[in-house]
């Protein structure tokens, strides 16, 4: 028999005299987990109309959709304290994996996209949607973001909680709007899981990112953000769709049992 011996990897802590500590960052990182990440836009009825044929008088088979979408949207998921996004020990067990297609071209505001009409297809979008915003760090350009891929009648350039988030994440940090040359923000979509679908037009995908914040002076910090939302498919792409924000899905760290027995499973593009 073989033993294995685990290693215990944390993060340094940074002098905790100084503005930035890491419960500082985690503390800011996990609201972009519920705040930046938590983006909310619109069309998702519209879409359902328009490719089932009814009319915005034939409420019958719309309300029906509409309810199929908002019970899968508002079904928990289980919480997890923050301490549990931070790293820590990770699992000698196993958990599946999800294989996501591959961006086909670079889209609006430099967003991949071209990304197939499946489930993992959508989560490959909210992925790539999520990741331009973020580390772009820059106000304007998470503006330019969601102006482009939120539905009508979604969040605007102003109200959107991305653009909140990151503009609440740079001011705390002491730092201008746009801070592209200042602090350095990664986020790699490393889990996720398909909370469930309803016809082909609507799923709802939940990612599990591992968020890296870096300033000119200080030490990479790092903790993990989820996000899930509404995904239609609109005018031959995925946007995120109307409604109220899906409940969250916890924010655990990659790689550990408790981001296993929550069913993420590790996110894989196949190699061509």
């Amino acid at each position: 028999m073989i033993t294995r011996t685990r290693h215990v990897y944390q993060s340094k802590l940074v002098d905790p005299d100084t503005e930035w500590t890491c419960r500082r960052l985690q503390i800011l990182l996990g609201a972009v987990a519920v705040v930046v990440l938590a983006m909310a836009a619109g069309g998702v009825w519209s879409v359902v109309s328009m490719l089932t044929g009814s009319s915005s008088g034939d409420g019958a088979g719309s309300d029906a959709a509409q309810s199929a979408q908002d019970q899968l949207a508002d079904k928990q998921l289980p919480d997890a304290p923050l301490e549990a996004a931070q790293p820590g020990n990770l699992s000698s067990g196993e958990t599946g994996t999800l294989e996501i297609p591959a961006p086909m071209e670079v889209g609006e505001v430099g967003v991949a996209t071209g990304f197939p009409r499946t489930p993992e297809g959508a989560l490959a979008q909210l992925a790539a949607i999520d990741t331009t915003a973020l580390t772009s760090a820059s106000v304007r350009v998470a503006q330019e973001v969601i102006t482009a891929w939120a539905a009508p009648g979604g969040p605007t350039a102003e109200s959107w909680s991305g653009v909140q988030g990151l503009a609440a994440l740079l001011e705390s940090a002491g730092m201008s709007s746009d801070a592209q040359n200042t602090i350095t923000i990664g986020a790699e979509p490393k889990m996720g899981f398909i909370k469930g679908t309803v016809r082909d037009d609507f799923v709802i995908p939940c990612i599990d990112f591992i968020i890296t914040a870096t300033t000119a002076s200080g030490q990479p910090q790092q903790v993990a953000a989820a996000d899930c939302q509404r995904m239609v498919w609109q005018d031959g792409r995925w946007v995120i769709g109307e409604g109220e924000e899906p409940a969250p899905a916890p924010s655990l760290w990659p790689g550990s049992q408790a981001s296993f027995d929550a069913g993420y499973q590790w996110l894989e593009v196949p190699q061509s």
